[in-house]
């Protein structure tokens, strides 16, 4: 499985420029790669606040995409700033996508939204926790601040993931909490994962460095960029060797059961 970590700066609020950027980085990767990973909300920044930004699933983002998938034969996974009506209501979503070739995409929406940043104040929080399948490898997909919580990744004995992808808008300041973070969840699920961040500056004056990067069973990295580094770097991953690890050394088996309870969620005793 090849992985493309596409580390480029987000222009502000530039929806139609960024896309286009995207399209032309993903033409140039085309046979080179299987899968291409881009950061959160990869055609706007982290604009928590901008209603007008917002599409539907079958907006010109998507459309354009799946065109793109179809026309690289590559898989493309990232997340974009998505509107759905509920009844009479109209919610926001910061919606991760995995748009495979000639397929119907998978939403994942983002599940712990960033406070701090006031995205909880206009977009709805997800819930899925699924497994998206391609080219016979299973994939598990969150979006920035749901890496800070473990036990949105754990890895469960029936619907086990093998890669673990990352998007996000995650700025210098915080950035050496990403390092660590990215290795934790890699290790305590025994999956690869691969991490793509953002460049630049936004309109917060926060600065974006970067730091993405891919990893294999051992915490090797297979990919890495310095910091500021911008472009394409492609990360292959031997799935029949990750499996062969979790036989030798299956570590998932001593792992506790768990039942997550959403908020407001009522969880009735076993």
């Amino acid at each position: 499985m090849r992985i493309a970590l596409l580390q480029y700066p987000v222009l502000w609020a530039n929806r139609e420029e960024n896309l286009r950027l995207t399209c032309a980085r993903i033409r140039e990767i085309a046979g080179q790669a299987d899968l291409a990973l881009l950061p959160e909300m990869f055609t706007t920044g982290f604009c928590t606040d901008q209603p007008e930004l917002a599409e539907p699933t079958d907006g010109e983002t998507i459309q354009t995409l799946r065109r793109m998938a179809d026309e690289c034969n590559i898989a493309i996974v990232g997340s974009f700033i998505c509107k759905e009506k509920k009844g009479k209501e109209e919610r926001l979503y910061n919606r991760g996508f995995f748009i495979r070739p000639f397929e119907t995409p998978d939403f994942i929406d983002k599940r712990h939204l960033y406070a701090h940043g006031g995205e909880d104040r206009f977009f709805t929080a997800g819930h899925s926790r699924q497994v998206v399948e391609y080219m016979g490898v299973k994939f598990r997909l969150l979006i920035c601040y749901d890496l800070r919580f473990p036990i949105w990744a754990r890895q469960e004995k029936d619907n086990m993931y093998d890669v673990l992808l990352v998007c996000a808008n995650w700025p210098e300041v915080r950035i050496g909490y990403w390092d660590a973070l990215i290795a934790a969840r890699a290790t305590e699920n025994q999956c690869y994962i691969a991490a793509v961040n953002i460049l630049g500056e936004d309109a917060m004056d926060l600065h974006y460095n970067g730091h993405s990067i891919a990893y294999d069973s051992y915490l090797n990295p297979i990919v890495s960029f310095e910091d500021d580094e911008m472009g394409t770097k492609i990360a292959t991953f031997d799935i029949d060797h990750l499996h062969h690890f979790r036989e030798v050394l299956p570590l998932w088996k001593d792992g506790d059961e768990f039942q997550i309870k959403l908020k407001g969620e009522r969880i009735p005793p076993r």
